[in-house]
Parts: structure tokens; sequence; C-alpha cells
């Protein structure tokens, strides 16, 4: 398959340079200027837990998409929330107008928005449950060791010969599963997401602290069921988040069964990895532009468009809106949601 990877950030250069070692012509496009220039000189180290691969992904800077002539069969569309319109837009062009898909690899809720772009009949949705990232140019980093990587999924459900063969594919990164449920897949991520992502930047712990430190676990669930309520709210399905049912977290939040929740949220904070964080908290650290609007930010504004109440989700957002972009995260930062805690 030939796959244009638009973004190769920690998530686009694992997969990039995992599929291109298992023989599909990958290309990734990026502006990270010392990453592409690094990868091809050098090719792309990517670092799992278990070895190390030198693998050889075509990439191109963006000012040089317009020299490929030959159509991708699928762009994977990898960058930020809210660089999702332009990057879509920029590979319209580039991918087979007749069998080429769009498949949404983003945190958060952006697939209508890519497919009001690329047209909802050629875009699949992938929910990402692996971590990664991106610290130095020429080296991605897988950083946790969770058994599933991807569920692939059609916007309507549908059992497909497409998404069957993107199942195939990304099993050559990480073990992969057909969906026939995007939303619920969707929105069950959301909760993994803003239970961790806006905390780990605020408070600069990284994947593993976040869920083992007793403050931010305890604010996780809280933030964790405000999700969870906005999603049943929306009449959405929410499967096992951290290998426990959705119901269970609102359930820790309103003081039922807590030592259980607690004590999943600590051994998914062990197979995090070492090191990881995620990738909110890798923004914090880079000074850049982080994606609180599409993530505890979306999780607000649905709760107030639904009459569902989220303390925890608005005051986290209220806090990052507060300190800007280049910000320090600090344990302090989080001290009036743990004063907010039961």
């Amino acid at each position: 398959m030939r796959i244009g990877i638009m973004g190769a950030g920690g998530i686009g250069s694992v997969v990039g340079g995992l599929l291109s070692k298992a023989g599909h012509d990958v290309t990734l496009i990026d502006q990270w200027w010392e990453h592409i220039e690094k990868i091809k000189a050098d090719g792309l180290v990517v670092e799992t837990q278990e070895d190390e691969y030198l693998t050889h992904p075509n990439a191109i800077h963006i000012h040089e998409l317009q020299h490929e002539t030959v159509p991708f069969d699928a762009a994977f569309i990898a960058v930020k929330s809210y660089d999702t319109e332009w990057a879509t837009t920029l590979m319209l062009r580039h991918v087979d107008p007749d069998h080429g898909v769009f498949v949404d690899f983003q945190n958060g809720i952006n697939d209508e928005r890519m497919a009001a772009i690329a047209g909802v009949e050629r875009s699949l949705g992938c929910i990402i449950t692996i971590g990664a990232a991106a610290y130095d140019p020429g080296r991605g980093i897988r950083t946790d060791s969770y058994p599933l990587g991807f569920k692939i999924a059609e916007h309507n459900g549908a059992d497909t010969s497409r998404a069957r063969e993107l199942v195939e594919v990304m099993s050559a990164v990480a073990d992969t599963e057909f969906s026939s449920d995007l939303w619920g897949a969707r929105w069950s991520k959301l909760m993994v997401n803003c239970m961790a992502n806006a905390l780990s930047g605020v408070s600069g712990y990284g994947t593993t602290e976040v869920r083992t430190e007793l403050n931010p676990l305890r604010i996780g669930i809280q933030l964790g069921a405000e999700v969870a309520r906005v999603a049943k709210a929306k009449g959405i399905n929410l499967y096992s988040v951290l290998e426990l049912p959705a119901e269970s977290i609102i359930d820790a939040a309103e003081g039922r069964n807590v030592e259980e929740v607690e004590a999943a949220f600590m051994e998914a904070g062990k197979r995090g990895g070492v090191g990881g964080v995620p990738s909110f908290g890798q923004d914090v650290r880079k000074g850049r532009r982080n994606e609180i609007d599409y993530l505890n930010g979306l999780v607000s504004d649905f709760g107030k468009e639904l009459g569902v109440p989220t303390p925890f989700n608005d005051k986290i957002v209220e806090i990052v809106h507060d300190m800007g972009i280049d910000f320090k995260g600090e344990p302090k930062n989080i001290q009036p949601l743990v004063d907010m805690l039961p």
C-alpha cells in the first residue's frame, strides 16, 4: 500500500517507520525541518520497549509534496487536532480519487471535520491506543507496552474490505482490530485522553506518574467520569477504559468501588512505560500550542449543551487557558483541582 502520513511526530514516525519496515511504500510529510533531513540522510530509528530498528520511509518537507505525482492509496492525518482542516485539504489532490482513503489518526473527535473535506464516503477512523514520542530528529519512540495498538472503523460501522485491509496493514505496527462502532471507540479513547493528557501537561507528571500519584489519579477519575456522563447523555456506547467498564469510573467518582478503580489506574500507569509522556505533556515541555480545546474543552462544550455538569474538565480548561501556551508543568498547578476532590 502506498501511504502518505501527514504529520511525522511520535505516532506518525513510529507507524511510518514500522510500516516501511514491513514493506509498504510510506512517505512522511512534516514541517519539522531537522527531523525530515535526518530521515533523508540516515533513516528513521524506531525504538520500542523490546528493540530498536533502523527504517527507511520516504520523508519530505511540506513544500516538497507538490512534486509527488503518484497518488497515495491512503492518507493518514496524524497532525494536532487544530491542524485537521488544512492538513486534509493539502492531501486532497494527492490521494487516489477513485479508491483512495483518508484515515483520521488523531486524538480527540476530529473524524467529522476531516470527512467534511475529504468526503465521508472515503473517510475512516483509527483509534490509537499506543503511546509514542519523537523528542529528537530521526527517532520515533513507542513508549508503552499495551497489548492492543489500533482499532479501525468506518463512520457508519460497516464491515468493509478497505477497513479490513487497513487492519491487516496496521498489524505490522501493533495488534489491530476492526470496530463496528467508531463513535463508541472514539469517546472511550477520549476518556483516556481527558484523564491523563492535560493533567500531565499541567502537573509536569509523565504517563506513569499521572496514574500512580494519588492526587492526579483521583483527579483523573473525576475527569473521566464526566466524559462518560456526557457520552451517555449523547447516547454513545462506551467500551472498557484501562480494562475497566466505563460505568465503574463513574462509580468511583461517586465513592463506590474506589480501591478497585485506583488499582486499575496504577496498573495502567505501570504499562505506560518509563519516561512516557502524553502528547499534551510533550507539547507543554516544548512550549508549543496544546489541544486543550479539542479534548477537555470539547467535553465541557458538550456538557453545557446537554446540561451535564463537568466541573473538573471546566477547571482544567480554565487553568490551561490562564497559563497560556509557554508554561512549565508543575504539581502545584493542579492544586485547584485537588481542592475540588470530594
